[in-house]
């Protein structure tokens, strides 16, 4: 009889168990495709709108008690504003679809990631993301980035990315940046200004672009010239028609 009852048992639990696991997988299922609509909608509606803030303009608005922020449209920042930022930060640009598997590969190589993050990357970080190094914020932005390529055009990611980037503690955004640095409007940025600002992008809290050091100098120097450069051999077209 005790054979019996115990047979009986593992019978009832079997379906029991499947119906959990049925159950849990439809909600991770809901889980995932809720969380990928809200992905959409977002990059769906800042494709037309202009973000108001970000995460992290938001978290640095808190900490220091407000920020210096306006929105200027691209068409009225200095087009080498624009081609600066590309040369410094992703010459690739007009050519990926938002990874550049090459620079990937040298990062890897050098064991850095410095240049491997793309412009489209590093704009799904700051428009809908956070700040940090962690796996899961890597992963999350991997999944994004292809959205945004395959829905934004490539002169919105430049636009929104000049708007939304760090150029000073609590100052965002190139209007705020070039007011704040050279006391100029985004459209009358010279070469070498536009040049010095993209060279603080990567560490805005320890550069100046008023006040550079011999490095950012250098660096400035060789921006310019890339800048240049990509005007010339077409790989700033993505953005600029």
């Amino acid at each position: 009889m005790a054979k019996r009852a115990t047979s009986k048992k593992k019978k009832t639990t079997a379906p029991v168990t499947r119906r959990v696991k049925r159950r849990v997988i439809g909600y991770l299922f809901k889980a995932v495709v809720g969380v990928v609509a809200v992905m959409l909608a977002g990059i769906l509606l800042f494709s037309v709108l202009n973000p108001p803030t970000t995460p992290y303009m938001f978290s640095e608005s808190r900490r220091l008690g407000g920020i210096d922020h306006q929105w200027v449209p691209l068409e009225d920042i200095a087009p080498v504003m624009a081609r600066s930022v590309i040369a410094a930060e992703d010459a690739n640009f007009c050519n990926h679809w938002g990874f550049d598997l090459a620079a990937i590969k040298n990062a890897i190589a050098e064991g850095s990631n410095r240049g491997a993050s793309t412009l489209s990357q590093q704009t799904v970080k700051n428009v809908y993301l956070w700040h940090g190094r962690t796996w899961f914020r890597k992963a999350l932005e991997a999944a994004i980035t292809p959205l945004l390529e395959a829905i934004w055009t490539k002169r919105r990611i430049v636009e929104v990315y000049l708007n939304v980037a760090e150029f000073d503690e609590g100052v965002f955004g190139v209007d705020a940046a070039a007011q704040h640095y050279f006391g100029v409007i985004p459209s009358d940025l010279t070469a070498t200004q536009a040049a010095r600002l993209a060279a603080v992008l990567p560490s805005p809290k320890t550069r100046s672009a008023s006040r550079p050091t011999a490095g950012l100098r250098k660096r400035s120097a060789q921006i310019r010239d890339g800048a240049a450069t990509i005007s010339k051999d077409g790989r700033a077209s993505c953005f600029e028609s």
